[in-house]
């Protein structure tokens, strides 16, 4: 890839960089940040926590309908189903409608089931059920999560065999999780769904409870830290989409937006040089 092609590459944000921002002032904040999508929390990742539903028939879905089309702004992926015992895999096709609606290309999930056959099967079937909405499922590894490693998500989307199951692959889970760049290039290039930039302290987190809120709270723009970002995209599929996720709730919304748009651009790029 060159410089020009990495500058034109499409280049997403996770709604978790500013999560208490609400649908339609999120694209428009993304979008004069330069974004080219946007993620969207439509279903909330943990109990009691931050989402914004968005049933295809409500004036709210209409309006965020109009605000991407006017702004000019994709829907890459919407969030967070966390795959527990017993999930209603049913109930999340009113979501999934929502998210073809809106143009999504793929909804995150989590894998929080301990027995690794049923939360295969229970991957499937959402893989399944999303299919018909154009919709990918991405199974993202977190290492408070049960599924914690690549190496978990491999094995458990392996064990699913389904076409339209891939892994999501975040720069800082991968870390915090033992895994370097190296083991995704040793990977089958489908199995890459989508990736998520942003860097990291050197000081990995000694506990789940540091690790929770370095992610939601402690992160670095990329370049700014100690994760190696160049070989991660480097091990990347070319067609890996990007997505940066930059919750820095210390900053104001503008000045946090502008950064996570001109960081990430220039870890891209300079990728992109090196490879010359």
């Amino acid at each position: 890839m060159n410089s020009a092609n990495a500058l034109a590459r499409p280049l997403a944000v996770a709604h978790l960089t500013a999560l208490d921002v609400e649908p339609v002032r999120w694209v428009r904040v993304a979008a004069a940040a330069g974004f080219d999508a946007v993620g969207l929390r439509l279903h909330p990742a943990t109990d009691g926590g931050i989402a914004y539903p968005c049933d295809v028939a409500s004036e709210a879905h209409l309006e965020l309908r109009h605000t991407l089309a006017g702004e000019g702004i994709g829907v890459h992926d919407v969030e967070f189903i966390p795959v527990v015992p017993g999930l209603d895999v049913a109930s999340f096709e009113a979501l999934f409608d929502a998210a073809a609606s809106l143009g999504a290309r793929c909804v995150n999930v989590s894998g929080d089931d301990p027995d690794t056959t049923r939360l295969a099967d229970t991957l499937a079937a959402l893989a399944t059920l999303a299919e018909p909405f154009g919709l990918r499922i991405d199974l993202e590894f977190m290492r408070w999560r049960h599924v914690a490693s690549l190496e978990h998500a491999r094995m458990v989307v392996a064990r699913a065999a389904h076409r339209n199951l891939a892994v999501l692959v975040d720069a800082l889970h991968l870390s915090r999780s033992g895994g370097i760049p190296e083991d995704i290039a040793a990977l089958p290039q489908a199995l890459i769904g989508s990736a998520q930039l942003c860097d990291a302290s050197p000081r990995h987190p000694q506990s789940n409870e540091e690790a929770i809120r370095e992610a939601r709270e402690n992160r670095l723009a990329p370049g700014d830290g100690a994760l190696p970002l160049d070989a991660l995209l480097h091990a990347l599929p070319p067609q890996t989409m990007l997505s940066v996720e930059m919750p820095m709730p210390t900053l104001a919304l503008q000045t946090r937006m502008e950064l996570a748009y001109a960081a990430t651009r220039g870890v891209i790029e300079a990728c992109a040089m090196e490879a010359q």
